[in-house]
């Protein structure tokens, strides 16, 4: 009874977790706050990025606290849900366990600690930028090429070997979790289990998740969409065959804003 009421919680408390991030995402979106999730674009030009800096209390530590706040905010809304079979089946392994709710717990830890280590890296990478273009006159108007570059870059990134050696991964949650999990040293392997499936999902995503630095982080449109995007590539059996229509697609996009600005600088 204990395993059979275990399972019937299970999907619900999943929903309410990531329909939670949802809608801290969406409360601080609409909030005064909301400058300090949606910290610029860079389909508009560089100067639109100088909003970062225009936080109390320093220019990095409370930025930094406050981006990756956001960024695990976000990791949880878009991610947890692409992983949901491999949950279900690790959940199912360990359903006879006393502990199984804290092993569970500790593989979407060792998860989301993946994906914020990249939100570290990806947002310490957008700092450099932004330094880079507050010293040149030519950039804070022309920071759009940066925006069309991460387009370019996530689109040929959607043709790679590596993108469909990780999604391979992904879409393999049995026998994932048949690999990775010994069943002894039990509260180690689940967070390395979560973790390792965290390296797999940012090698076949992190292009994709780069598109919110170009379209803004605090927009909850496109991270419906980027999510729903990377949960039909992982999840659903036609998924791969998305791969390289989005490529096409966001090339298309970079194309687009070069010749729109090459237009708008010949005018």
């Amino acid at each position: 009874m204990r395993t059979r009421g275990h399972q019937s919680l299970f999907l619900p408390l999943m929903g309410l977790l990531v329909a939670s991030a949802w809608l801290a995402l969406w409360l601080w979106a609409v909030s005064p706050y909301g400058r300090y999730l949606n910290h610029g674009s860079w389909l508009q030009g560089g100067v639109a990025g100088s909003i970062c800096g225009a936080l109390p209390a320093g220019q990095i530590l409370l930025p930094a606290l406050i981006y990756v706040g956001g960024w695990l905010l976000m990791s949880a809304a878009m991610m947890l849900p692409t992983t949901l079979p491999l949950l279900e089946i690790f959940r199912r392994i360990t359903a006879a366990r006393a502990d199984r709710a804290l092993l569970l717990a500790l593989v979407i830890a060792g998860y989301l600690a993946v994906w914020g280590a990249f939100g570290v890296v990806a947002h310490v990478a957008d700092f450099g930028l932004h330094a880079l273009v507050d010293k040149s006159v030519w950039l804070t108007f022309n920071g759009w090429l940066v925006g069309a570059g991460v387009l370019a870059l996530a689109g040929l990134f959607q043709f790679s070997a590596l993108k469909y050696r990780c999604l391979d991964e992904c879409r393999t949650p049995l026998s994932f979790v048949i690999r990775h999990w010994r069943g002894r040293g039990e509260r180690r392997h689940a967070l390395l289990l979560g973790v390792d499936h965290g390296l797999y999902c940012v090698g076949c995503c992190w292009a994709l998740m780069l598109l919110m630095f170009v379209v803004g982080m605090g927009s909850v449109g496109w991270m419906l969409l980027l999510g729903a995007a990377m949960a039909a590539e992982k999840n659903l059996p036609w998924g791969p065959r998305l791969g390289a229509p989005i490529g096409i697609g966001l090339l298309a996009w970079s194309v687009w804003l070069v010749v729109a600005h090459g237009i708008l600088l010949s005018a």
